[in-house]
Formats: structure tokens, sequence, C-alpha cells
């Protein structure tokens, strides 16, 4: 028996050279693909980090400590050299450039060249003769005044001025001394002025001047004469009673309200405007050991307090309900177990040096709470410290030589507390967190909480969640899961239509129209708020006890379409009802009820208007990745689950939502990212008040809007420019914990139901 071999020989092709070409274009093309694919990849990546470290290059200068070093001039260090002119230093200070420093004496005022200590113009003080010098008393070095008590009970108010010009193109500066209230020392008291205090204020002075055994009080008003141009002085004496706490230092508030006077360890406050004449309204025990320095803070409303005992601290009045003023200790600054010696303050800023009488130089800022600075500059005691009026230079006196500094400390206002703790800011009654960059005076304190910022930022993201979410999501299940293919056709194109229009024009929209409208219909929102849900399940109901042959004239799948009007006629019936309801619920105001009944502070623009405009942008972006990943999910799955007799709602909940999970959760997550990031909406729709409320009836500020509102005005390079980065830096870290964490819970989603 014989077998024979049935099976064909194998049939070999080959390509033709037209097929391999095109085999080999293919090829070309898949890994040009690839090399784009991966080029762009990288590329983004790249510009992401790129972005990062350009925000960390703006933002690091703020956290640099600062550094001080002796001056140098033409790549030489600038040596000591001794005092000008003769006799003890009663005041120094310096010029805006740093480069002419005054020096006045019991006798004379002398003009130096700060490198080297070179007079360059001298003037004798008018003193009378046979009459010292027994006090000083600065009144404002930002406008260069202070004032010698002179033993014979007068006062010499004096301002140093500074007049640059440019001949051949090169500046002098040319340095002179005025007199204010003339060259005529003005008589204060009947006692040498030991203690001096003297506040300005416009055209008007007042100076208190005597010893610890009585004072004297003087107001003079300056008025020029329109006809012959002279200078006229009218000045009113009065008395002040005895306040018997060993007295050794004067500080008048510019308000001319409040007099400090610093005793051995305490402060008494003396209301000078008080019912029946001035008298003392507190006293305070301003520290355990002996107080060596009194000054106060620039802006006139705070004090600076140094004792022997090397502790420093800052007081300020408070508004008190049942005291009305109280001087209150704010905050305290450890400077070592040395005495305090001196403390000079800056001219600009709410900073102050302090040194000590070993020779120790500290840099504090108030606001910050913050040590900048701890340098050794001196061997024993130092006579008198003087800060320029950039806070960029400092003279320091010892043995009448003088010490020329350099100091490099452009942000001491920032600090962890600064910008995330609660700041007990002057003025105010308690610490808060608080947000304002600028003001229209240069001494106000500025405050740069951030916590307002961030805070606003997750509450305007949270409302307009709170409105976008279940409506893009409940809207992308029907779409996707019911919805007939015709009707889906035509919807889904139709909503990601809207993720077009301009944010811009959603913010104008939802400024000058949407919340007048809901203020003026507020009532009628919350009525849409309750019936349109309502009368959807309503209509459901009613619906389906319609007989079959009405309900099949509809087309199966678009029986949903007959909501549109539905929805439509009970917003318009809501609305129709506003005015009824207020009268019969609110009194007829609803606004009013809610600010004046309730207690609730009320904004046109607030949350609710933001929440629904931004819903609005949200809601496209939300719905279109929800859509497909819904309608993504293998439609085995479904059709296994149906059969084995599951309904459509077991079907949906139990496996199309689990499977689909991961791309709604990233759904969630790219649009809390286009909420927290929004700028234009919130920047038009809110009234952009810094706040921390959670009332949906105020509004908020964003950190996006906060830059887009801030950043033109800031100065290139200042501490306000750099927190402005310092806030996108926190925006840009924010948004990526979040996409990390969104991706972190995706992939477990993903592990977890991607069986089924």
């Amino acid at each position: 028996m014989s077998i024979e071999n049935t099976t064909s020989p194998p049939q070999i092709s080959f390509d033709t050279p037209a097929q391999l070409r095109l085999r080999k274009l293919r090829k070309l093309k898949d890994k040009m693909a690839g090399v784009g694919i991966a080029f762009g990849g990288i590329s983004v990546i790249l510009a992401i980090l790129l972005i990062f470290f350009y925000l960390l290059y703006e933002v690091a200068p703020l956290f640099q400590s600062a550094h001080m070093e002796k001056w140098q001039h033409n790549g030489k260090t600038v040596e000591n050299y001794a005092s000008p002119g003769e006799g003890k230093t009663l005041y120094l200070a310096m010029e805006e450039q740093a480069e002419i420093g005054l020096r006045i004496t019991a006798t004379h005022a002398y003009f130096f060249n700060t490198l080297n200590g070179d007079i360059i113009n001298e003037s004798a003080l008018p003193v009378p003769e046979g009459v010292e010098v027994v006090s000083t008393a600065v009144i404002s070095e930002p406008q260069r005044l202070f004032a010698l008590g002179l033993s014979n009970g007068s006062a010499l108010i004096i301002k140093h001025d500074y007049r640059s010009t440019y001949p051949d193109g090169v500046r002098v500066i040319t340095p002179s001394l005025e007199y204010p209230l003339g060259e005529e020392p003005l008589s204060v008291s009947d006692r040498p002025l030991a203690l001096l205090g003297i506040a300005y204020s416009g055209d008007s002075w007042n100076i208190i001047g005597g010893d610890d055994k009585g004072l004297s009080q003087v107001s003079v008003a300056v008025e020029e004469n329109m006809m012959t141009g002279e200078v006229e002085l009218e000045s009113e004496s009065s008395t002040l009673p005895a306040f018997n706490i060993g007295a050794r230092k004067l500080l008048l508030l510019p308000d001319n309200r409040w007099l400090m006077i610093a005793g051995k360890n305490k402060i008494a406050v003396v209301d000078l405007q008080a019912d029946g004449g001035p008298q003392t309204v507190q006293v305070a025990e301003a520290t355990k050991g002996e107080i060596t320095t009194f000054k106060m803070l620039l802006g006139g409303n705070a004090l600076l307090v140094g004792d022997n005992q090397g502790h420093i601290s800052q007081w300020f009045l408070v508004r008190d309900e049942a005291t009305d003023w109280i001087l209150t200790k704010i905050r305290s600054f450890e400077s070592g177990s040395a005495a305090i010696d001196d403390i000079a303050i800056e001219q600009r800023r709410k900073g102050f040096a302090a040194i000590n009488n070993d020779g120790t130089l500290r840099l504090y800022n108030t606001t910050a709470h913050r040590n900048a600075l701890t340098d050794k500059v001196a061997d024993g005691r130092v006579d008198y410290i003087a800060y320029a009026p950039r806070s960029n230079a400092m003279l320091i006196e010892q043995n009448s030589t003088l010490a020329f500094w350099a100091i490099e400390n452009e942000h001491p206002d920032i600090s962890w507390s600064a910008l995330w703790e609660k700041v007990w800011y002057e003025g105010y009654e308690e610490p808060d967190y608080v947000w304002q960059s600028s003001a229209a005076n240069n001494d106000f304190e500025p405050k740069y909480s951030l916590m307002p910022l961030a805070f606003g930022t997750l509450k305007a993201a949270f409302y307009a969640m709170l409105l976008g979410t279940p409506l893009a999501i409940c809207g992308a299940i029907y779409t996707a899961y019911f919805m007939v293919p015709a009707m889906r056709r035509k919807v889904k194109p139709f909503i990601e239509l809207m993720e077009a229009l301009p944010t811009v024009i959603l913010g104008f929209l939802a400024g000058l129209w949407l919340a007048p409208f809901m203020e003026l219909h507020l009532a009628g929102i919350f009525v849409i708020l309750i019936l349109v849900p309502i009368s959807i399940v309503l209509f459901g109901f009613i619906w389906a006890q319609v007989p079959d042959r009405i309900r099949f004239l509809i087309p199966e799948g678009w029986d949903a379409a007959l909501l549109v009007p539905v929805i439509i006629l009970t917003v318009m019936l809501s609305l129709s009802i506003s005015v009824p309801v207020e009268e019969l619920l609110f009194g007829g105001d609803l606004r009013l009820w809610i600010s004046n009944e309730a207690g609730i502070p009320f904004d046109q623009r607030n949350a609710l208007v933001v929440g629904i405009a931004m819903g609005f942008a949200v809601i496209p972006t939300i719905f279109s990745i929800t859509e497909d990943a819904i309608f993504a999910v293998p439609k085995h799955l479904s059709y296994g689950s149906l059969a084995l007799g599951a309904t459509p709602w077991q079907t949906l909940t139990r496996v199309i939502l689990p499977t689909a999970s991961p791309g709604i959760f990233s759904a969630l997550m790219i649009g809390m990212g286009r909420a927290v990031g929004e700028t234009m909406i919130v920047l038009m729709a809110t009234g952009n008040t810094p706040i921390m409320d959670m009332n949906i009836f105020e509004g908020m500020r964003t950190l996006a809007a906060n830059i887009a509102v801030e950043m033109p005005e800031s100065e290139v390079g200042s501490t306000h420019f750099r927190i402005l980065f310092l806030a996108a830096f926190v925006l840009f870290l924010f948004t990526f914990m979040v996409n990390t964490l969104a991706e972190l819970v995706r992939q477990r989603l993903r592990k977890k139901y991607g069986s089924l």
C-alpha cells in the first residue's frame, strides 16, 4: 500500500519593486512619526521645566540672606576715618545716594564725603551764646527733619537738604541746612529741654519739651503772607501736668494726639486731646530691665523699645471697646544678652538696625518678624549708627571714628510667617491674613499674605466645580450611554463648541450682565434651583403615564428633547414669580433681607456669579473627556451585563462607570485645573477683594487674577514683583501636585478595572 504525498509545495511570493518601495516608505513614515512624537513630548517636558526654573529664578532672591561689608570704591575697601569736625555727635545722617554725610555737634554742622570724611561744607548752628544743646529729637528721617533742645528752654528745628545739578553732564550734589521755623530758636518752656518731642503735619507743628519735673506744649502754625511773601508764625502755648514716671525720652505721634513718655522701664501714654485736658490713660511696663533706646518706626504709628538686657519690642496702639485705645506689645526681637546701644530706622521699609554694646549689629523687619542679618561690626560700644535713605549703606561711629558699610538686604519683609501666617499689622485690632501691596502714602506697611489669594483660588474653583461637575458628568453619561446616535452627533459637537468661547467674553457678560441680573432677580435664581429639578422629575413621571400610542409618536431616543421646552418654561415661570416670592417671604427685597436680617454681607459680583460663569466654562472640558471615556467602554461589557439580566441602570453603575472611572477622574482633574488657573472670568466677575470668607454672596481674589491685575504696576525686581512670581510659582506647584495625584489615582483605577 502506497501513500501518496498530497501536500502541495509551499508557495513563495515575491514583492514587486513597487511594493518594496511602498513598504520602505511606510517604514520611514513610521520612524519619522515616532521621532516627531518623541520630539514633541520631550519639547513639552522641557518647556514645563523651563517655566519652572524661570519662576524659581525670579523667586529665589526673596529668600537670600542679607549681606554686609565695608564699602568698596574703585575696587578698594573704604577704610575707617576720623569723624569730621570737632565735638560729640548729636545727629548723623546721609543723603539719598549715600555720597554725602551730615554730622551735627553742639555748635556746628558738617557735610562730608562718606568715602573719606573730607568736609564739603561746614556751618555754625544758630545756637545763642552761652546756651547749650541738651537734647535732640528726630522729627522725620524721610523728610530730613530733626530738632535740638536747648538749655534756655527753646528748640531749634533743622532740615538738611540736597540739590542735584548736572554741569557738563556730571552730577553735583550741593548740601545745605534750612530752618523751617526760622534761625531764631523757638521758646517752648522755662526749663531746659532735656526732653523734646515734635510732630509735624503740613504747616502745623506741635512741640512738647521740658524735663522730668514738667512739660510745656507749643502749637505753631506757619502762614505765608500773600502780599509780601514773608513767613509768619502763630504759636499757642500751654503747660502739661506732671506725669511722675521719671521721664527719660518723649515721642509725639504724628496725629498730635498721643504722647509717649519713656521712664526707667515703663511707658506712659498721654492723650493730649482727652476731655478736660491732657491726661495719662495708660502706664505699661515695657521691660524687666531698663529702657536704653526709644524710637518710632517709619510712619510714626509703632514704637521700638530696647533695653539693657538685649531685648527689643514693638508696640502700637490698638483699639479696644472697653478702654478706647491701649498700647499693646505686638512682638519681641531677641538681640543677645548685651544692652542695646542704638537703633537706626529704615526710611522706606518697616525695618530697623540695632547694635549691642558688644559691637554686634542686627538687621530686622517688623512685619516679617525676621532677623535678616547678624554681624560683628565693632569691638565694644558704638556711639552712633545711621542708615542711608535706601537702606543700602550705614555709617557707624565709634570713638570719634567713622566706618562706612555697604548693606545688601533687598527683601527683608518676606518670611514664612508674613506669607502664610496671621500677622498683626499696624492699626489692626488683631492678627489677620491681609493682601495689600500698595497704598497712597510712602510709609505704609506692605501686606503680602498669600493666604487670601490661595483661599480665593480654591473658593472660585470649588463653586465652579460644584455647579459644573454634576451637569457635565450627568450630561456625558446620558449622551454616551442613553442617547441615540443621531442626536448624539448633534449634541456633542454643540457642547464642545462652547469651549471655544473666549473666557474674556464670559467674564464680560458675567460682570456687566449676569451679576446685575442676578441681584435684581435673586429670589428667582433660587426658585430656579428648586423648581428645575422638580419639573424634570415630574415631567418624566407624567411622560411615563402617557399612553403608548402618543409616546411612540416621538422617535425612540428623541424624547429627551422634550425636556428643553420644559426647562425653558420652568425658568421663565421662576423669574416671573420672583417678585411675589420676595414680597411674601423676604419683605420685598431678598438682597436687603440677606444683609440686614440674616447679617450676611452681599456683594453684587460674588462667588455665585463666578460659579455660574466659570462652571459654564469648565462644563465642555469635563463633558467631552467624560463622554469619550464612557463611550469607549467596550460594547461587549454592557451587552453581557444586559444578557445576564441586569437593568440598563445597573449596567451603567456597576459596569460602565467603574470601567470609565479613570477617564472620568481625569476629566474632573483637568476641569479643576482649568478652574484654578482661570483669570479673566474671576477678574471681571468679582470685586477682586482679597478676603477669606466662604460666603457665596461675597467675592474673592485668586492668584491668577491678582497676577493679572498687579503685574503691570509692579516695579521690576522689587519685592512686590517677585511676590507675584512667587504666587505664579505656588499656582504652578499646586496644579503640578493635583495632576500628579490625579495620575496616580487614575493608574490605580485603571489597574483595578482594567481586567473587566
